[in-house]
């Protein structure tokens, strides 16, 4: 099923500058991968303040201009600061055209602070791509577990949640976000593992997967590997590789 017959669409990306995403565009582009979902969540560490935030984000519209047909710039906050989150989604999403949000480890993602963000996300008419993970150890800040997903996703039935890290959360992971019909999965974090994507697409159906590879962090190859390489119909991996994103960040008609 390689080369592709459809340009990829990649969730979930970030940039440390503007000019990082010359070198995202051109390594994705030997894949496949033309377009972008690109935040910037290195700045301010774990618990950044409004004002690093909006840095972050002038990072990724000036990664817009340089590339304007490939970045789909998502804007971070940190919901602790919720008046300054809500005043940066409305001049991000409705000032400068972002289209999703994008939340890290500040704060739980059942917490009402970050419930408020994603209501005004859902407002905005755009997704949430919320960081989750199981760990046993190392866990950094308020870290958000999968089943912290699923409750946002039931306190905000309005929102489309996207839950990073399908292979972070695993088959529980899976499990937990299941019953709520607006929380979908990136199928990054993690090295491929064999049947992971077949059990996702069995318990969420393929109109709730989505191909994310976390790049710069992890390469676009070995996750784009777990679509690939999975047992599964040409166009369950269309949906997951490129109608899914099409769909959610309202591009128009998929390929």
């Amino acid at each position: 099923m390689f080369p592709l017959p459809y340009p990829v669409i990649d969730i979930h990306t970030h940039v440390r500058s503007p000019e990082g995403a010359d070198e995202l565009v051109a390594r994705g582009a030997r894949l496949g991968i033309t377009r972008f979902g690109v935040s910037a969540v290195f700045v301010g560490g774990d618990d950044p303040t409004p004002e690093q935030c909006r840095q972050g984000n002038d990072c990724v519209l000036a990664a817009r201009d340089r590339q304007p047909e490939a970045v789909l710039p998502f804007c971070y906050v940190n919901p602790r600061h919720t008046a300054e989150a809500l005043a940066e989604l409305d001049r991000c999403i409705a000032g400068h055209g972002m289209v999703g949000v994008k939340l890290w480890i500040a704060v739980k993602a059942f917490d009402d602070r970050t419930v408020a963000v994603a209501r005004r996300a859902a407002e905005h008419g755009v997704p949430v791509l919320h960081h989750a993970w199981y760990k046993v150890v190392d866990g950094r800040g308020e870290e958000s577990t999968p089943a912290d997903i699923a409750e946002l996703g039931r306190r905000v039935p309005e929102a489309t949640i996207i839950m990073a890290h399908l292979l972070g959360g695993g088959q529980r992971g899976i499990a937990d976000i299941a019953p709520c019909p607006n929380v979908m999965a990136d199928c990054c974090g993690g090295e491929p593992e064999v049947g992971r994507m077949e059990e996702a697409v069995a318990a969420l159906g393929p109109e709730r997967v989505l191909y994310g590879s976390d790049a710069a962090g992890r390469s676009f190859a070995t996750q784009l590997a777990k679509v690939l390489g999975a047992l599964l119909s040409d166009e369950a991996k269309r949906l997951i590789l490129s109608g899914n994103a099409h769909r959610i960040l309202s591009l128009g008609t998929a390929p």
